[in-house]
């Protein structure tokens, strides 16, 4: 990069990174995780920056000012807000005259993440509580921390703020425990593989897209896909194939359905139970061979 062909100041929202030339031409970048994509963030702007050491130094102690402990994942940290003894109480909260039930204050997850040694300070607390939110381990609830969400701004959007609620999302589940989920995981993940690799994935609550290894299995015949930026092997979804349909979306328009960062070679499979889920290939001919190969075990 040239010198002074970017200007200080580009956007990361999710795993995109947008870059704005000083001729006002846009650029935007797609990272496969969250990691990949801070990390880009941050040599891009040290370029930027490059012969202001003031900058540059400023920008390595925001770098270094948090960092989860490599001992910890945010499945540890939910896990120990559930915990019945020490974690976090939901409870009824009213805000502008509606109660909320089993909701619990900003301010409160803030006080609770310093104490449990997951946090030094209240600024660490919130970017955790961010991460957290963003990961769809909490959800925000009422009017307050709703119209955060809205305002765009990804540092304002966890509020350290007793009048703003959380909620845990539906889609949290504890650890597996009963020996038939155990028997049914095993059971699911038995089949012989197919066909594997990277696709976007539009999400059910938030409708967020995100990057997800998709392995597509037979015998029996299930589609899971796995969080690139954990080192666990454990997939964080997926479903059967049996009775469902697939389909490819027309490029022309956003379809019914669909939001967000929309690149195109979309296609669709509802499930058994009338589930949809919308993905999104790199090309169309990636779009047609993943589509032949699910329709092979429908």
């Amino acid at each position: 990069m040239e010198d002074g062909v970017l200007k200080e100041g580009f956007l990361v929202k999710r795993l995109l990174i947008k870059l704005k030339t000083r001729t006002s031409t846009e650029y935007f970048l797609e990272a496969c995780s969250r990691e990949e994509r801070d990390a880009w963030a941050f040599e891009i702007t040290g370029a930027i920056h490059a012969g202001q050491p003031g900058k540059v130094q400023q920008l390595h102690i925001l770098k270094n000012s948090f960092k989860l402990p490599p001992h910890i994942s945010l499945h540890c940290i939910v896990d120990k807000m559930h915990d019945s003894s020490g974690g976090i109480r939901p409870s009824p909260n009213m805000e502008q005259g509606s109660t909320y039930k089993k909701t619990f204050i900003g301010s409160s997850l803030v006080d609770w993440l310093i104490s449990n040694s997951f946090s030094a300070n209240r600024l660490e607390a919130v970017t955790l509580a961010s991460m957290l939110m963003e990961e769809n381990f909490l959800r925000p609830v009422g009017v307050r921390s709703m119209g955060a969400i809205r305002s765009g701004d990804l540092a304002e959007q966890f509020l350290d703020d007793s009048t703003a609620l959380y909620t845990f999302a539906e889609s949290y589940k504890k650890k597996i425990s009963s020996k038939e989920d155990i028997s049914l995981s095993t059971v699911e993940l038995s089949g012989a593989v197919v066909k594997q690799g990277y696709l976007a994935k539009q999400g059910h609550k938030r409708k967020n897209w995100k990057v997800r290894r998709f392995v597509l299995r037979k015998d029996p015949a299930f589609l899971h896909y796995y969080d690139p930026s954990k080192e666990e092997n454990r997939p964080v979804g997926g479903f059967s194939l049996r009775g469902s349909l697939v389909s490819a979306l027309e490029d022309n328009g956003v379809p019914t359905g669909v939001k967000g960062n929309v690149q195109g070679n979309l296609f669709k499979v509802i499930t058994k139970d009338d589930t949809h889920y919308y993905i999104q290939a790199s090309s169309r001919a990636e779009r047609t061979e993943w589509i032949e190969a699910i329709k092979k075990l429908t």
